[in-house]
């Protein structure tokens, strides 16, 4: 039996241990006194499968958690703020071990701070290579990380979600999606702490997005093409015809923002697997989605969410995948083979989806970042 209190600070249900006085939030470091009035009534819950947070009753952190509260200031500029977290999983030393994830982040990471002007402290990367505590990718880090990303958003913010590593899928029993099956990311610490499923990742990043800010998610994995749960999927022949398809749930929930907008692009269909690609053998081994969806930028190809997908999808059907590379690339030297024409051969059996929380013209529309 664990009793479920809420932080005196930013409100997050805390589970305490028994016999405890005290919990430390791991989200914004504030420590809850039992009988706090600021804390809410405790309430009860019985049979809970959620593991008890490592940080609860931890010693202090070596260093600031950097999903902390946005500091005070003054308000943001006219062109709002711009926030971006980052999620690359090798699966290092296990069975599920994948080569190109790591360096995917990397890439990431690199073309919104140099092409798209993300601010490197509003970046929140999480990848198994990193040291700090917070950054290692275990299912409470990028719940926490994915709570930061919307944590204050306003109109006029930029959001990015970007995950490259294992996506699955298991059986949905509540009849809210299309195909019968939830979908979802996996942690590094997935086989004991459970997968993050599509109704929370739509819970936490989609519906408080507020009109007038935008969020987009490039999700590289498999069964990922309604990760988001978001309520429209663009079906595109490869012709270039496309025609919106209606995943609203039957119950009538809606799965859409609250008035913001919210894109996102994934590997491949829900019922299809992504792959990793050494076509940048002689460099790095890479994700190919997060390779085709950069290479439609620095060619030139993301001038509307249509030619972005268009191009992408034309890109993987040219990839090949040789068996692994030689890890380890430099960042720098990705980019310039995309920017100077480095291509791939053979093709892989995915096609990148396009999901949003509202209908709209593809090709008329814009892509910004």
């Amino acid at each position: 039996m664990m009793m479920l209190v809420n932080c005196s600070n930013c409100r997050t249900q805390l589970q305490l241990p028994h016999g405890a006085q005290s919990i430390r939030c791991a989200i914004c470091q504030a420590i809850t006194q039992i009988g706090d009035p600021r804390a809410g009534p405790p309430s009860h819950a019985s049979g809970s499968s959620q593991s008890l947070s490592p940080y609860s009753h931890a010693p202090p952190p070596p260093a600031p958690s950097p999903y902390n509260h946005a500091p005070p200031g003054p308000p943001p500029n006219a062109h709002g703020r711009k926030k971006a977290v980052i999620v690359g999983i090798s699966y290092r030393y296990s069975r599920h071990e994948l080569k190109g994830c790591i360096n995917d982040a990397k890439c990431m990471r690199y073309m919104l701070i140099n092409k798209f002007q993300f601010p490197e402290s509003s970046i929140i990367t999480l990848t198994d290579e990193e040291t700090d505590p917070y950054k290692i990718p275990t299912k409470a880090n990028m719940r926490m990380a994915l709570y930061w990303l919307v944590q204050g958003c306003q109109p006029g913010d930029s959001l990015v979600l970007h995950y490259s590593g294992h996506g699955s899928r298991q059986r949905n029993y509540n009849g809210d999606e299309v195909d019968g099956y939830d979908e979802t990311l996996c942690p590094l610490d997935f086989e004991t702490q459970g997968m993050i499923v599509d109704d929370e990742i739509n819970a936490t990043i989609v519906r408080p997005i507020p009109q007038g800010a935008r969020l987009h998610a490039i999700i590289d994995a498999c069964h990922s093409g309604t990760v988001l749960d978001l309520p429209f999927l663009c079906r595109m022949s490869r012709d270039g015809q496309y025609g919106w398809e209606d995943h609203r749930p039957r119950s009538g929930v809606w799965k859409g923002s609250s008035g913001g907008e919210v894109i996102s692009f994934s590997g491949c269909d829900d019922d299809q697997t992504s792959a990793d690609t050494s076509a940048l053998s002689k460099i790095t081994s890479t994700g190919a989605m997060t390779f085709c969806f950069i290479q439609a930028i620095e060619r030139g190809h993301a001038a509307t969410y249509g030619s972005m997908l268009n191009a992408m999808r034309t890109t993987i059907r040219e990839v090949g995948n040789s068996g692994g590379g030689l890890g380890g690339g430099v960042v720098t030297s990705v980019l310039t083979m995309l920017l100077t024409g480095g291509s791939l051969s053979g093709g892989f059996q995915q096609e990148p989806q396009l999901t949003a929380c509202q209908m709209f013209d593809v090709y008329s529309t814009p892509f910004h970042l």
